[in-house]
């Protein structure tokens, strides 16, 4: 059988993402036409129907879905092939696209620069920050390479590497910790004073968890869309937050009356690098842990 054309996969993935013709071609930048006639000629090499077209509308039919995905990882796949033959197979040169989170990128962005930089001249490394559903939506779709994560997580069809643990530390102004009873129990925090991220950002979930937040009315309604929103709630005496060590080991603390409990010895976050099943890059991103592993609180990566 003829293979698919990756081209005509490419409009395939675009039209099911944009859901309209003419913004899917402007996306693949060619003619309506052209995307169109790609369309069919998928559905005439596989004798099968991809869209339910009515009029000026269309829906995917199962298999035209099922194949977006199938066309995405395999697009993902042809990607990464590129980038390997650019690089002449060189593990430690080439393009390399690593997404990280938001509750870790401003701590570890400088740090992971000036390691790739140091170690890995040949690379050209490209960052981008974005939450972890995003961040794994373009793992799965070959828009970056490797991810630097909180987990646990699940993370379906993809590796995990742990690398470091991140304690979460209790966060309030001075004034407030004076009134907090020794040994601290959670349960003694007053009601709606706990400020956490949105649900979005999934530091929240892992600070319920590792800090052991049973009762879901201390946990104020509102949310802070970033660490540097929780910092100025809680320096406004408005209530607590909890903090990674990571944040607070970049200063984040600084200029401001607040102070840090130290955690309980289960409450932490793990950070990791997580990477599709079946790259041939694993030799980069195992030696990319042995570079970032330390810029962790607490390194655990070992060779």
């Amino acid at each position: 059988m003829k293979l698919p054309n990756l081209k005509h996969l490419h409009y395939l993935v675009a039209l099911y993402q944009e859901q309209h013709f003419v913004k899917a071609a402007q996306h693949c930048h060619v003619s309506q036409s052209t995307l169109s006639t790609a369309i069919q000629n998928i559905e005439e090499q596989f004798g099968a129907q991809l869209l339910e077209r009515e009029h000026k509308t269309f829906v995917f039919t199962p298999l035209g879905i099922e194949l977006v995905v199938r066309s995405k990882a395999l697009l993902a796949e042809a990607h990464e092939f590129v980038d390997f033959a650019q690089s002449a197979g060189d593990w430690q040169g080439g393009k390399l696209k690593i997404g990280v989170i938001p509750t870790i990128a401003p701590f570890m962005f400088a740090g992971m620069i000036k390691q790739v930089s140091t170690h890995l001249p040949k690379v050209h490394l490209e960052l981008q920050e974005d939450t972890t559903a995003n961040l794994l939506t373009q793992l799965n779709e070959g828009a970056v390479d490797l991810l630097i994560l909180a987990l646990p997580m699940a993370t379906p069809g993809c590796k995990q590497l742990v690398i470091g643990h991140d304690p979460f530390h209790l966060i309030a102004h001075s004034d407030l910790l004076k009134s907090l009873p020794t040994p601290l129990e959670m349960s003694s925090l007053p009601k709606q004073s706990i400020f956490l991220l949105h649900q979005e950002h999934c530091m929240t979930g892992h600070a319920v968890s590792a800090c052991g937040l049973q009762h879901s009315e201390q946990i104020s309604s509102l949310a802070a869309s970033s660490l540097y929103t929780l910092i100025q709630l809680a320096d406004s005496k408005l209530g607590f937050t909890f903090m990674p060590e990571l944040a607070i080991q970049s200063q984040i603390l600084s200029a401001t009356a607040l102070q840090s409990l130290p955690s309980e010895a289960s409450a932490y976050r793990e950070i990791g690098l997580v990477w599709r099943n079946g790259t041939t890059r694993v030799r980069l991103f195992r030696y990319l842990a042995e570079l970032f592993a330390p810029l962790t609180p607490i390194p655990t990566f070992a060779k």
